[in-house]
């Protein structure tokens, strides 16, 4: 299982960015995907998830702001981010469970500038 985030970079607050996580080695149609972050000096915690069939879940803290998404045909999962706060900073992996076992991506780094 390869998880490949990317997409992260710098933007002002108030911004959108969209980060995207490429997925192999899984069954993409019917995964639970996931997005969570870590950021300085904090616990990860999860931001988002999407179940196979298209039910999302948000953390409060991002609910209203940010959109998981996939797209089955080319084995992708999107975080469409708006209206970004420097709190959103962190590092944001992506995540899949397959038999019990967790994986995640290398992490990409979103930065909020004030």
């Amino acid at each position: 299982v390869q998880l490949q985030a990317s997409g992260g970079g710098l933007v002002q607050a108030g911004g959108s960015l969209k980060i995207s996580c490429e997925a192999s080695g899984i069954g993409f149609r019917t995964a639970h995907l996931g997005w969570y972050r870590r950021a300085p000096g904090k616990q990860r915690e999860l931001v988002a998830t999407i179940t196979g069939i298209g039910s999302t879940n948000y953390a409060n803290s991002v609910k209203g702001r940010f959109t998981i998404s996939r797209d089955n045909a080319k084995n992708t999962l999107y975080l469409q981010m708006n209206s970004l706060k420097p709190e959103d900073t962190a590092v944001y992996y992506c995540n899949t469970v397959r038999k019990l076992i967790d994986y995640w991506g290398q992490g990409t780094l979103v930065t909020v500038s004030s």
